[in-house]
């Protein structure tokens, strides 16, 4: 690996990304809709543009050899056609430029929410299906854009492919998880759901970055990852609320008092999902369907497939980067 490409590179994990291979000596270019003066101070090459922009795309993967596909339009609320645009056809586009190109291998950042189907999962592993019903587009456009990843592995060919699922990505930087958490414990707007015994996977942001190159590092020697997904976390679930719990003790944030009934959350979301299809489709509703199942329910994985194939395991362990996070 000498010439990597980063889609989404100046996001909360494509940089640390970036930043990791940077410190393996790898050249690095980073595609966004932005620009990054912190990358380039680096001698990253930032290139601004969009990855729903076939040509653009194409042009700036000449001379690449490894790409990580981490760009996606992320969140539980949004209109299909945008969420295909860039999370589906963004990828058909990525697919098509490596191709093109002859870039060798190609690192696509999934979720586990491929496999959510609505239910508790408990040490679940990569022979879990796909899930075929959908209570957010993110997760659904997801599932085409891993097959689509996945499907394209050629070995013949020598284009090789991998998808990586972490779950509940955090550490310093982060711009969704940890802010929306503060900010809603800060505004007293957040309240536990279900009987708060729900166990899930978090991935400190430095360990799920490691994921990646070591999953480029395979697919350029052994192979053995290629046309396969791996779950990546922490190597040990947290309980949800109680992870909460300390996290706000930790920031100051008061503590949540109030408790509802997982089958109230699900009522109240499917109700703000209709009014807010009706009212105010732009905005969120503060609680959904989708949000409710995460919040009460167990999802978490087992991470023995990438420990065998990758040598995964969480170099930072969830003690660690909490004091890490608590410090910045």
């Amino acid at each position: 690996m000498k010439k990597a490409l980063v889609t989404g590179g100046g996001g909360f994990v494509g940089s640390c990304i970036v930043k990791q291979l940077l410190m393996k000596g790898v050249h690095c270019s980073v595609l966004g809709r932005n620009h990054y003066p912190e990358l380039s101070a680096l001698g990253v090459n930032c290139l601004r543009g969009d990855i729903c922009d076939a040509s653009f795309l194409s042009d700036s993967m000449q001379g690449i050899d490894t790409v990580f596909h981490v760009a996606a339009l992320a969140g539980i609320w949004g209109k299909w056609e945008d969420y295909f645009k860039v999370n589906v056809q963004g990828t058909e586009n990525v697919i098509a430029a490596c191709k093109k190109n002859k870039v060798s291998s190609l690192v696509y950042t999934s979720t586990p929410s491929v496999v959510f189907n609505g239910e508790d999962i408990v040490n679940g592993d990569e022979t879990l299906p796909y899930a075929k019903h959908f209570l957010c587009h993110y997760a659904k456009s997801k599932v085409v854009a891993e097959k689509l990843v996945l499907n394209s592995n050629d070995e013949q060919k020598k284009f090789l492919t991998c998808a990586i699922r972490p779950h509940l990505v955090w550490g310093p930087g982060d711009p969704h998880l940890i802010p929306r958490l503060l900010e809603r414990g800060r505004k007293r707007q957040l309240k536990k759901v279900g009987n708060c015994k729900n166990l899930v996977d978090i991935s400190y942001v430095e360990n799920v970055a490691e994921a990646h190159i070591l999953a480029a590092l395979n697919l350029e020697g052994s192979g053995t990852a290629a046309g396969e997904a791996y779950f990546i976390s922490q190597g040990e679930p947290v309980n949800l609320w109680q992870w909460i719990d300390t996290l706000f003790e930790q920031m100051d944030v008061p503590p949540i008092k109030t408790t509802i009934p997982f089958p109230l959350a699900y009522s109240m979301g499917a109700i703000l999902e209709g009014l807010h299809h009706t009212f105010a489709p732009q905005k969120e509703p503060k609680m959904t369907r989708f949000l409710a199942e995460q919040l009460a329910k167990s999802h978490y994985f087992s991470i023995a497939k990438a420990s065998k194939d990758l040598g995964y395991k969480a170099s930072i362990s969830t003690s660690a980067g909490m004091k890490i996070l608590a410090s910045c």
